[in-house]
């Protein structure tokens, strides 16, 4: 299958021309340093591209303080990763082994080059990328959670940062590291906490919080006027991203919790074309981001977009959850769908306790080795069944309906009816959720005979309907009778992806009418960027 980068102990490394060295030249500045010079620190904002005219330089894990890998920097590389097209802060420190010579270029300077010279931004990215990847699989990170086996909290960050492909270790509470980094930080053993760096100590320990302590809480103001504003950072938002940058205009994606969407809570993608071995969607649309900010597209999350007006210049205005605003000509709306609730009581007491929304490798690490229920009949639902059967004891897919045949696709289908690990169950329905404050199992009623049995399921995966995200929208746009944003001729746009508002468009699963397909997301978010154009310079 494929993946979000290249392994970088496999790959074919290019190394920058003289031609790229000299254009760095022109623009940049020197720096020598001693050995035990430090040029970059973890946890401080990325400022500058480092490139190695001589000398050899070692990247220092920002979490226990020594050296990161087996592998030092010599002359002809460059040191970073994919924080640096973010302007985040850095995951590591950065340190002289030997006499050394840096040539450094202000990052606004080098995303210039990289822009005007799209070789150089070939061979940056990929190695930029490759180390991001090999950073998240292994088990050595700056960014430290302790207490995920107990702590609803810390798990959601859990989620949150591996959605987000930010690299994290987890540490059992009453561990002897967890022990040790408690004292480190002369914290309360006994509870939770989210470490960065060794030292810092994020409170409180959110989502918001890690992304505000590595910098991705981009600062935003409302006399900052963007050319475009897409509100949705899955398939349809990325792609309006990336044809947005590259048509060169100023663009920002506001997104609520992880770039991909619903489509990134999917660990196989089988059959989007151009990768015949499959792709995750996290991996999918986490290329696009990459893509995009390569031409200059902004990411902002996790804000969550609370009301819309438009002034009496015809700007568009975007009130987040931060109380923030963002201003903008024109506004995209892809905030596609979510999973719904359930009529359960108590659902919201098990919801990261055994209660999710989606599959990935650390929901999966939760429920090792024990029963689990999924209640969906989508393609979604079919490949979380087939991801956590590697792990799990078995897996219970619970199908409203009669069948599987016509909501799945046929090859995931017989997939699932083959796997010996996993049961489809039809016409159940969930009746009651046991336990207190972890979920330890599930009485399900059987619509066929119906007949109540109990299932010791401590994970429930709810993969079914699709409420479109639109609450936001606050009257200013017209919606159908299910909530979704209808566009073209006929709801009063000028174009096929306009809607009753002149100059916001909708595309992707929240449009209505639209096919809920992510092929389908990733071409109306590109298509849609001419009419985009046409309104900005109307």
């Amino acid at each position: 299958m494929e993946t979000f980068a290249a392994d970088l102990q496999t790959m074919v490394r290019t190394p920058l021309t003289p031609e790229h060295v000299a254009a760095m030249r022109r623009v940049g500045h020197l720096v020598h340093l001693k050995p035990g010079d430090v040029f970059q620190e973890a946890g401080t904002p990325i400022t500058e591209f480092h490139y190695l005219l001589s000398g050899e330089t070692e990247a220092i894990s920002g979490g226990t303080g020594k050296r990161y890998g087996n592998a030092t920097l010599g002359p002809g590389q460059f040191f970073g990763e994919l924080a640096f097209l973010t302007g985040g802060h850095a995951f590591m420190s950065g340190r002289a082994v030997q006499e050394t010579e840096l040539l450094c270029v202000k990052r606004e300077d080098m995303l210039q080059l990289m822009s005007d010279i799209p070789e150089m931004s070939d061979i940056i990215i990929s190695v930029y990328a490759a180390r991001r990847r090999r950073m998240v699989e292994v088990d050595e990170a700056s960014l430290t959670l302790i207490g995920g086996e107990v702590d609803r909290d810390i798990r959601r960050i859990a989620s949150f940062a591996a959605r987000n492909r930010i690299p994290f270790a987890e540490i059992e509470l009453d561990s002897r590291e967890g022990d040790a980094l408690a004292a480190q930080c002369s914290i309360d053993r006994a509870h939770p906490a989210v470490i960065f760096a060794k030292h810092q100590v994020i409170t409180p320990p959110t989502p918001r919080g890690v992304a505000r302590a590595l910098g991705l809480d981009m600062a935003l103001r409302r006399e900052d006027v963007f050319d475009v504003a897409i509100v949705g950072g899955g398939p349809a938002g990325v792609a309006a991203g990336v044809y947005a940058g590259a048509e060169g205009l100023c663009a920002v994606v506001l997104e609520d919790l992880a770039v991909g969407g619903q489509a990134g809570t999917s660990s196989r993608i089988e059959n989007y074309m151009g990768f015949p071995t499959g792709i995750s969607g996290g991996d999918l649309v986490g290329r696009g981001e990459v893509q995009a900010m390569k031409f200059g597209t902004r990411f902002a999350m996790p804000v969550r977009a609370q009301e819309l007006m438009q002034c009496e210049k015809k700007l568009f205005h975007v009130r987040l959850d931060t109380d923030d605003w963002v201003s903008a000509r024109a506004l995209i709306v892809a905030t596609g769908v979510q999973y719904r609730q359930l009529p359960l009581d108590r659902l919201a007491d098990f919801e990261g306790a055994g209660v999710y929304y989606a599959a990935t490798d650390v929901e999966a690490r939760y429920c090792k080795d024990t029963e689990v229920a999924i209640i969906g009949g989508g393609n979604s639902a079919g490949q979380a069944a087939m991801f956590l059967a590697r792990t799990a004891k078995h897996v219970h897919v619970l199908v409203r309906g009669p069948s599987l045949a016509a909501s799945m696709s046929d090859y995931l289908l017989q997939r699932l009816q083959r796997h010996p690990a996993i049961t489809i169950h039809t016409q159940p329905q969930v009746a009651k959720l046991h336990g207190d404050d972890r979920l330890p199992g599930l009485t399900i009623h059987d619509g066929a005979t119906g007949q109540d049995w109990d299932l010791p399921a401590r994970a429930l995966f709810v993969m079914v309907g699709a409420a479109p995200n639109t609450g936001w929208l606050s009257g200013l746009v017209t919606l159908d009778d299910k909530g979704f944003v209808p566009t073209g001729r006929e709801a009063g746009g000028r174009s096929a992806y306009e809607t009753s508002r002149h100059g916001v468009f909708a595309v992707g699963d929240v449009r209505s009418g639209s096919v809920k397909r992510v092929a389908s997301a990733v071409g109306e978010g590109s298509v849609v960027m001419s009419a985009v154009w046409s309104h900005i310079n109307d």
